[in-house]
């Protein structure tokens, strides 16, 4: 236990250098808010330190080596020494009027990333659900030399998904110098203390300025208040579906997934399977997916809006394209492109969310006339399609090498029952309509226009799939679930981040017109739909974890599971990571999706000939490639043409066969004499052996 808090600890210490090296940068943009954007600069120092080193591989201008990174650290640090020498002084003086709240976001930070290393420790295991893909994306890319890295289940091509944020996992994984079967589960620590902190600065800095604008007392309280409401429900909450089970069934039966898979499964309806993920069971599962990645970014980019209000308010007066307000607008640009690159779902979305928010803010919220309007609207047309074009130039060197997965538009076949909107939303739908109530009619400022906005945009996406959806391979039952599930995703995030500020916002509206009644049902009411958000983590954790005894402890290493259930393929896995470089091509069965299939592919960043088949089927438009290479590996492994299981094997360079207990299964008539004439066995541990292949 103590060797894997020490790991924390050290971890904790990288994305700390991390967040002061970016100082500079975070205290020009988030400057005027009121812990500085201390904990948002872990967040940008991270994205920030990847992209280079992306861009650096992508042009193969250096390797992705660990000594490239350290390279660019220094000349970071030292370009930060030279330029900012004369203002560390001021830095200082500026840090120290917040060093009380940056101790209490700096100290929240480490509890939350302490909190979840040690609840992952518990099933640390890199199986199941997707564990494999993600980890497999980030064992690739931790191999390659440049970019894009190659898919580990699709030799001879790269991967065709959104990868960023298992980049970040790698850049720090490299960095620290930890063992990928540890980091994964760091990371996933990282991103649960980044959207708990992100969310509980973005949350009291909304509060800060509403006050600040209105030139109210400044209470600290308030602030923590509204701060801590967002980052719980953000990070950890659910939604309404386990209280109305528990009350109406009884607590013992409950199973915490079912909050995410309700509608078309309570009650069933066989054309319409959908799916409604929120963060809290992000964590809980640990798939380090790209939904989930990009919360972080999510969070920061919100920020910057807020940001770019404040700036925009304060500099009336400069010229409409100034040199300062297309730096303002570059910076939202230059997230909406590495979220494209995060998860490609999210830069329509906020995207969207920049543009009504400028549009409400500065054409509809500075009381101009018509003819200024116009003015106005123009302006932000400018504006936007600044930010488009730097958005569109930071994911250009990615999105190059992508092919979008979607096959157009359909109008959806089925909807949602009205009653189970109210159990998925009914208690964000009761604070939003509170807030709306409160600020319509009224002069509104920065914060409230920005929320106001946000949670109009929470609305549209999940009324979306209600009307239409996204074509892919899915099949007719599941026709809006990718759709639903990407959009409503987004929805959560914004409710939840916003609810702090909109809790606050309607208490003291109330409280000031002397409405103490309603405000104390309004709080009452509240805090019944808070804490039944918040009892969720009792079951998901419970569920998927178990008891949180110490006894139980298992550490945050992540492939024990495969050691204790096929200990040869592991010490394979151990072999192949000590005594081959580069990525040559492996052989190994062919799998269905989510299953213990190419396990090795996954474990050692090696490509084989095709790997899950409906992860492919998706990633490459058609089954047809993934297909016929299932039946190519069918052919190496049992078929009875010898030459021509020779040919495929030369035709995807594959230097390594696995023989283990899945090959078996999978291919009961596996012949293993012909791999001893093509080649020699080279590592034998157990039932696996694997065999090399003679050029």
């Amino acid at each position: 236990m103590l060797i894997d808090f020490l790991a924390v600890f050290y971890w904790w210490f990288i994305l700390l250098i991390l967040g002061v090296l970016t100082l500079p940068l975070t205290l020009r943009i988030f400057g005027k808010f009121w812990d500085k954007g201390w904990v948002l600069g872990k967040t940008l120092g991270l994205i920030s330190l990847s992209y280079v080193l992306f861009l650096l591989g992508r042009f193969r201008l250096f390797p992705f080596f660990q000594e490239t990174i350290f390279i660019v650290l220094l000349i970071w640090a030292g370009l930060v020494f030279w330029r900012q020498k004369d203002n560390f002084k001021a830095w200082k003086e500026e840090l120290l009027s917040v060093k009380k709240i940056i101790l209490i976001e700096e100290g929240l930070f480490l509890l939350a990333l302490l909190f979840w290393s040690y609840v992952r420790a518990f099933q640390p295991s890199i199986e199941g659900l997707e564990k494999f893909m993600d980890y497999g994306f980030m064992n690739s890319i931790l191999r390659s030399d440049f970019f894009p890295p190659k898919d580990m289940w699709f030799a001879n091509s790269a991967i065709n998904y959104y990868y960023f944020g298992q980049l970040q996992a790698a850049v720090l994984t490299k960095l620290s110098g930890l063992d990928s079967a540890i980091t994964y589960n760091l990371m996933m620590a990282t991103t649960f203390a980044l959207t708990l902190v992100s969310g509980f600065s973005l949350a009291s800095n909304l509060v800060f300025f509403r006050t600040k604008e209105k030139k109210d007392k400044l209470k600290l309280r308030v602030l923590i208040g509204a701060g801590l409401i967002s980052a719980l429900l953000l990070s950890l909450g659910g939604n309404l579906h386990a209280v109305t089970y528990v009350l109406k069934n009884g607590a013992s039966k409950y199973w915490y997934p079912d909050a995410t898979r309700f509608i078309g499964y309570n009650p069933n309806n066989p054309n319409d399977k959908t799916i409604h993920e929120f963060p809290g069971y992000s964590f809980v599962v640990a798939d380090l997916h790209g939904h989930m990645n990009a919360i972080p970014t999510v969070l920061l980019f919100i920020s910057a809006l807020l940001a770019l209000g404040l700036a925009l308010k304060e500099s009336k007066k400069r010229k409409p394209f100034s040199r300062s307000r297309i730096i303002s607008f570059a910076f939202p640009g230059f997230l909406l492109g590495l979220m494209y690159m995060t998860n490609s779902w999210d830069l329509p979305i906020y995207g969207i969310l920049l543009a009504v928010f400028l549009f409400g803010f500065w054409v509809l919220g500075q009381g101009l006339k018509a003819k200024k309007r116009l003015v106005a609207f123009k302006q932000i047309i400018g504006w936007g399609l600044v930010a488009l074009l730097v958005a569109i130039v930071t994911a250009l060197p990615f999105a190059l090498d992508f092919n979008p997965m979607t096959e157009g538009i359909g109008l959806v076949r089925a909807r949602t029952l009205w009653w189970q909107f109210l159990v998925l939303w009914g208690f964000f739908w009761f604070l939003t309509s509170s807030f709306w109530a409160v600020v319509i009619k009224r002069k509104l400022g920065v914060a409230e226009w920005l929320v106001l906005g946000a949670t109009i945009l929470a609305l549209v996406l999940i009324i979306i799939p209600e009307i239409i959806y996204v074509k892919d391979i899915y099949i007719p039952e599941y026709h809006r679930a990718n759709t639903m599930f990407k959009l409503v995703y987004q929805s959560f995030v914004i409710y939840a981040v916003l609810s702090g500020f909109m809790v606050i916002k309607v208490k003291e509206f109330l409280e000031n017109r002397k409405h103490y009644l309603s405000a104390a049902f309004f709080f009452i009411l509240f805090l019944l739909g808070f804490s039944a958000h918040l009892i969720y983590p009792y079951f998901s954790i419970k569920g998927y974890y178990g008891s949180l005894r110490p006894s139980r402890f298992k550490g945050l290493y992540g492939l024990n599971f495969l050691k204790e259930r096929y200990p040869g393929d592991y010490q394979t896995v151990l072999w192949i990571k000590e005594n081959i470089k580069g990525q040559p091509t492996i052989l190994e069965a062919v799998g269905d999706s989510y299953t213990l299939y190419d396990r090795v592919s996954a474990m050692t960043g090696l490509p084989t000939i095709e790997g899950w088949l409906v992860h492919e089927w998706l990633w490459r438009g058609g089954y047809d490639q993934p297909g016929a290479r299932a039946a190519e590996v069918d052919s190496i492994y049992q078929g009875e043409d010898l030459q021509k299981a020779k040919k495929i094997l030369d035709k995807y360079e594959v230097k390594y066969v696995v023989v283990g207990i899945l090959e078996k299964e999978k291919y009961p008539n596996l012949d293993e004499e012909r791999f001893l004439n093509w080649g020699k066995l080279v590592f034998s541990s157990a039932a696996t052996k694997l065999y090399k292949l003679e050029e």
